[in-house]
């Protein structure tokens, strides 16, 4: 071991002065080669100089002075982050999630809320915390929100409008806290009465939803049966006024007939008449089966055989009046 150790002195002091120069040289080298570093798609570097930001850098290879004069930090600003709120990894956190409605109503509410970093100067450098405020920014939005509506609203009408109206209150205290932060989305994954009281709130739940079932088929057979009802009393109407326009034409007719007679019968007024009684004979005779004429005529009436056709009328001669 000792006779090594000098071999090593020995070396040492015979190639120390040649190596010395590559040693001095290699140095400053690697040093300034210390500053080259790469941004990924995606990415954006903030570049601060003795702690001051002094540049941005866009994907690709960039430089910088070596440490201590300069240093990067790489932000993802496409990548989007979630944090949950009422809950974490699906066990309850009853501190966060437990809020009460604008009808004084206790309900249990789980939020999940997406983001992503805008701007990475303001994300480094104004919070402490980002994560940590976006949290509690989170479930202040969520408490203003739900006080501010019913218990029904919150867990059933108005699940759409609870996360957006959350979203909006976040986005707003975000950009005043200038966290650099864009909120992306917001997911309501919940919202319950307590655990004492979740099954008789379902009950009362799932008996509006049989209310508004029945009401619904109301609804359809009232909308089904009223057109009907109308295209009926359409038709009646219709009808009613095609009836109308047929009688009307008919008894128009009539008076222009009469009239068309009268005018004759002031011309010749027993020429007219006995056509008129002819011819109302003409349309009584054929429906009767017999005939009642005066005695006299009777005696002088010569009865006939039916031979075939149509049936002779009877002649009958009325009774003698004594």
């Amino acid at each position: 071991m000792a006779q090594t150790f000098e071999d090593a002195q020995q070396w040492l002091g015979k190639h120390l002065p040649k190596i010395l120069p590559v040693v001095a040289l290699a140095v400053p080298v690697l040093w300034l080669a210390s500053g080259v570093y790469v941004v990924n798609p995606g990415h954006k570097g903030v570049v601060r100089t003795f702690g001051k930001e002094t540049a941005r850098t866009e994907p690709g290879l960039n430089y910088r002075y070596p440490w201590p004069f300069q240093r990067v930090d790489v932000v993802s600003v496409e990548q989007v982050h979630r944090i949950e709120v009422g809950f974490r990894a699906g066990q309850r956190v009853p501190e966060e999630a437990l809020m009460l409605t604008g009808d004084e109503n206790i309900v249990e509410a789980q939020i999940v809320m997406q983001y992503r970093v805008a701007d990475p100067s303001k994300f480094l450098f104004r919070l402490r915390d980002p994560e940590g405020s976006l949290r509690a920014a989170t479930e202040v939005a969520l408490r203003s929100t739900v006080g501010s509506m019913t218990i029904d609203q919150v867990m059933i009408e108005e699940r759409a409008k609870v996360q957006e109206d959350t979203r909006v209150f976040v986005q707003r205290l975000m950009d005043d806290y200038q966290s650099g932060l864009v909120i992306t989305e917001v997911k309501l994954q919940a919202a319950d009465p307590p655990e004492a009281v979740k099954d008789a709130f379902h009950d009362v739940v799932r008996a509006r939803e049989d209310k508004e079932k029945v009401i619904n088929v109301a609804k359809g057979y009232q909308a089904d049966i009223l057109p009907k009802a109308r295209g009926e009393a359409q038709k009646i109407l219709r009808e009613a006024e095609g009836y109308k326009e047929q009688r009307t034409l008919l008894a128009q007719g009539e008076a222009a007939r009469f009239l068309s007679v009268l005018a004759e019968y002031e011309k010749a007024k027993a020429v007219t008449r006995d056509r008129l009684h002819l011819e109302t004979v003409e349309k009584i005779l054929p429906d009767i089966d017999k005939i009642i004429v005066d005695g006299d005529v009777g005696q002088r009436l010569m009865p006939l055989l039916q031979m075939g056709g149509s049936p002779t009328p009877a002649l009958v001669a009325p009774p003698a009046i004594r």
